[in-house]
């Protein structure tokens, strides 16, 4: 078990501004998070009451730019569902 801190930052795209109107937001964590620290951390944070927390993890993806090849970073995501009638302000 780690004693950093699992959440990385929010993570503001077009889909996870969709889905904070449905009471769920989309956070960059580290690879070793678990959901429980992911919960237990968000709680935390913002004082809101999380009701599930779905991890995914994005694969690096190959690319080709100026006439070089690389990688993206491949990233571990959370995307944590609240209570009804708590809110993070994103802004």
């Amino acid at each position: 078990m780690t004693t950093a801190k699992p959440i990385k930052k929010l993570h503001v795209t077009e889909k996870s501004g969709l889905l904070s109107e449905a009471n769920a937001y989309a956070f960059q964590v580290t690879v070793d998070a678990t959901k429980h620290q992911i919960a237990k951390e968000i709680s935390a944070l913002y004082k809101v009451t999380p009701i599930k927390v779905n991890i995914v993890n994005v694969k690096p993806k190959a690319v080709f730019s100026r006439g070089k090849k690389g990688k993206t970073a491949g990233v571990k995501k959370a995307y944590v569902f609240l209570k009804k009638g708590d809110t993070i302000d994103i802004a």
